[in-house]
């Protein structure tokens, strides 16, 4: 695909490759490049916007560090999903995926039967010494990491995690036990060493934290999900109306 027009603005005080990195991200924006397409390369982006390929590769580490990006080794420079998630409807990970055309998937880290603790006791409405399972993933949008995720059902529910393959909703939703509502709490926390390490995210950059208590139509609590998003994967919009 050839580059759409560039022409550096002289009387623009930003720095080249900021102007190239703006280019590419009204690009973006336009829908030019679809998602897992390859972007051009280095050379290629030099050479047909006149610019250095030193230019070229600052341009475009821009938007990898912004998540629009992601670069694999030896193959190239691909645009990134996104999900853009209305904060009024519940639906699962997978669901949002694919109504967006992208393919789901999990890299299971553990899934075990244990003890609850105290907070899932409380927020589960657990007896003590009740057991849970806790289910540890990644979450990933055509093979690139979204998310780190943990999942606490009551093993009464889910007595056999392992049986859970993708979609914990749709395991759920075959026995009866999908929840049809969700308290949703959202706010930013700065990743530790050991999350970074999980989403591939520097230490100490801003992530979204999301805790989901999922509910049945009876009002029992049947799910109680952590999720620590990578933040420039992640859109919430929520539609507000004036009340009179």
């Amino acid at each position: 695909m050839s580059i759409s027009e560039f022409n550096a603005d002289l009387n623009d005080h930003t720095p080249l490759y900021m102007q190239v990195a703006r280019k590419l991200m009204d690009d973006l924006s336009a829908g030019r490049y679809k998602v897992d397409q390859a972007l051009p390369s280095e050379r290629t982006l030099s050479e047909q916007l006149d610019v250095s390929r030193v230019t070229a590769r600052k341009a475009i580490d821009q938007l990898v560090e912004q998540g629009l990006v992601v670069r694999k080794r030896g193959s190239g420079n691909y645009v990134a999903p996104r999900i853009e998630q209305p904060l009024s409807n519940l639906s699962s990970f997978s669901e949002q995926l694919r109504q967006r055309g992208h393919q789901p998937g999990s890299r299971w880290l553990s899934r075990a039967v244990v003890m609850a603790s105290p907070e899932e006791q409380l927020t589960l409405g657990l007896s003590t010494n009740n057991r849970v399972a806790r289910l540890e993933r990644l979450r990933l949008a055509d093979d690139v990491v979204m998310a780190y995720e943990v999942s606490i059902i009551p093993a009464s529910v889910l007595s056999r995690p392992e049986q859970v393959e993708s979609s914990l909703y749709e395991y759920l939703a075959r026995s009866g036990h999908q929840p049809v509502r969700a308290l949703q709490h959202i706010r930013a926390m700065n990743a530790s060493a050991e999350l970074a390490g999980k989403l591939g995210v520097p230490e100490g950059q801003a992530v979204l934290f999301i805790t989901r208590v999922g509910y049945l139509a009876s009002g029992q609590p049947v799910e109680l999900t952590h999720s620590y998003c990578h933040s420039d994967h992640y859109d919430f919009v929520a539609e507000m109306r004036r009340v009179s």
